[in-house]
């Protein structure tokens, strides 16, 4: 199956140049994808992409592929279906940004067995001056640059030269890695097709060659909204931005109705053995399977097995019946637990607290209680627990070395409802 068919099985192709098939068939494959760094992390929506290479170069050794960082087009930002101008980076900034992408593509690619080339733009453009680059937009006429869907919009509000350079930009990227590196193939997300067609239409004319290209749809949840998008924001790839925990948590809970989908776009695991998933998944969807699965999958993926079963077993431990006392022999358990709602508070500020009710009431009150009365509520009616014990009266007296003998106290109202205070010195 070529990597079209798949994409096209796995439900997540969008657009793709006439023949394309029949090329990958008749030639070998460099395929190259790329991101301006506006970030010094990745996040879980450039995945698809990455993991689109990871599959071609799995699939068969000769295939290459190539990263392209925008050093020097993430000085300018890609207009392609925004209402806005993007703030300019500064070159510092940029510079940082870029380093960290880089590290993560190659640890990606290194943990996987894959050899990827990864490039820089600003390599190329910091040697070209401006009259030669103007020379090469002779290819692009500006009829044709204006009339792509993805800068329609931004030349009616107001497009500045710079943006609309941008288009061209790419188009030239393109032509420079088919040149030095043989590249034949550009992937990018739906926003990007205008500015595929036309690097492919900038390599026609220049040099009369053979390129092709296709892009991802955008990924949408069930409900419409954009994956990948929290309450607390993006979910990064970067561990001190997402801690790996929070970046479990977030594969385990999407919904059925968005799992089927999911797991067949990020999994690297074969479509027959994917369906086979789902057929167990579909026989007993309380299970979680595919939820499970692809949780374990990422978590492993993005930062190793170490922690994803430190993350399997956190989570055990705090959803499911495992010891609550087998936390303590996990390593930085504080950071994982800190994408649940939490308080830091100092143990001096509890020393005169003897019940639970009086710990709760200090900490939880207007968090995971509204008022006192709801605490003392939940308490009759066998809702809350600390540290996976049920509390069952509010004169329930706990023991110091019970509570304080940890970094935190894990307390529960109901079935999903949970909270974290931390304690210090």
């Amino acid at each position: 199956m070529s990597i079209i068919e798949d994409l096209e099985e796995r439900g997540v192709l969008k657009d793709k140049t006439n023949g394309i098939e029949d090329f990958i068939k008749n030639n070998d494959i460099n395929i190259y994808c790329g991101t301006d760094p506006t970030a010094d992390s990745l996040h879980v929506g450039h995945l698809i992409p990455i993991i689109t290479l990871l599959r071609l170069k799995k699939s068969c050794i000769n295939n290459k592929v190539t990263f392209l960082i925008g050093g020097a087009t993430g000085m300018i930002g890609d207009p392609s279906f925004k209402s806005a101008e993007r703030i300019f980076l500064e070159q510092d900034k940029i510079k940082q940004n870029t380093i960290g992408i880089e590290n993560q593509v190659k640890r990606l690619f290194k943990d996987n067995n894959c050899d990827v080339n990864i490039v820089n733009n600003s390599d190329w453009y910091s040697n070209m001056n401006v009259i030669d680059f103007l020379r090469e937009g002779k290819l692009l006429t500006v009829n044709y640059m204006s009339a792509k869907e993805s800068v329609k919009k931004r030349i009616v509000d107001g497009m500045s030269f710079t943006e609309f350079s941008y288009q061209l930009l790419q188009g030239y990227d393109f032509y420079h890695l088919y040149e030095k590196y043989g590249v034949n193939i550009e992937m990018g997300g739906a926003d990007q097709w205008g500015n595929i067609t036309s690097g492919i239409d900038f390599i026609r004319k220049k040099i009369n060659k053979e390129v092709h290209g296709f892009t991802i749809k955008l990924l949408t949840k069930s409900d419409g909204t954009k994956f990948g998008k929290t309450e607390g924001g993006c979910i990064w790839l970067d561990k001190t931005k997402t801690s790996p925990y929070e970046f479990y948590q977030f594969w385990i809970n999407q919904s059925d109705d968005d799992i089927v989908n999911l797991i067949k776009i990020f999994s690297l695991k074969d479509l027959d053995d994917i369906n086979n998933l789902i057929e167990e998944h579909l026989r007993c969807p309380q299970k979680h399977l595919l939820q499970k699965t692809l949780a374990e999958e990422m978590l492993e993926l993005i930062h190793g097995k170490d922690e994803k079963d430190k993350c399997v077993k956190i989570s055990e431990i705090i959803f499911g019946n495992s010891d609550f006392n087998e936390i303590k022999n996990i390593d930085g358990i504080k950071d994982n637990l800190k994408n649940i709602e939490n308080i830091t508070i100092s143990k001096s500020e509890l020393k005169d607290c003897k019940t639970y009710y009086d710990l709760l009431s200090k900490t939880c009150v207007d968090k995971l209680f509204s008022s006192k009365s709801e605490l003392k509520r939940a308490i009759v009616n066998n809702s809350v627990s600390v540290n996976k014990k049920k509390i069952t009266s509010e004169d329930e007296e706990f023991i110091n070395d019970d509570i304080f003998s940890y970094e935190f106290m894990l307390v529960q109202n109901g079935k999903k409802n949970y909270f974290v205070v931390f304690f210090v010195d």
